[in-house]
């Protein structure tokens, strides 16, 4: 599935219109006015599923929830030169590039969960997400929202 994410210009928190290969809306992320950051997740018909939570530390981390229950959390390293994070979700593990623009997700068996890259040369922020499979999908989200937080964060 490739899902393309677009952040609202008009917004002061972080808020997202998620889009499929059609163009068609298939969910929508809202921040919430928080000293933290905290996206609630809504599917097509506006429910809500999932939210991504900042928890205080000294680097950006945040916990992933689908419904109520926690799925992991992604925490981000200190480095210099890179952006690196360290992902708690399903044995899953996460590398970025040396710009912090493109980003990979592999099982611990070695297959491919999800693969997503920030495009540059738009208005606000812009993401385009690809997952093989059905149900790593929104796992795949809520690691891609967390990302944008800690680089929103931290001014990138």
């Amino acid at each position: 599935m490739e899902l393309y994410f677009k952040q609202r210009l008009l917004s002061f928190f972080d808020s997202f219109d998620i889009y499929d290969e059609d163009d068609n809306v298939v969910y929508t992320v809202e921040g919430q006015p928080a000293w933290l950051h905290k996206l609630h997740v809504l599917n097509a018909a506006g429910e809500h599923i999932a939210t991504v939570r900042q928890e205080l530390s000294l680097l950006a981390s945040f916990e992933l929830l689908v419904g109520e229950e926690s799925i992991g959390c992604v925490e981000q390293n200190f480095s210099l030169l890179r952006s690196s994070f360290t992902l708690d979700c399903y044995d899953w593990d996460i590398e970025g590039d040396v710009f912090g623009l493109d980003y990979s997700i592999t099982a611990s068996d070695g297959r491919s969960v999800a693969a997503f890259s920030k495009e540059l040369f738009h208005w606000t922020d812009t993401y385009h997400l690809s997952v093989p499979r059905e149900e790593d999908v929104l796992p795949a989200l809520l690691i891609v929202l967390a990302i944008d937080a800690a680089r929103c964060s931290r001014g990138g």
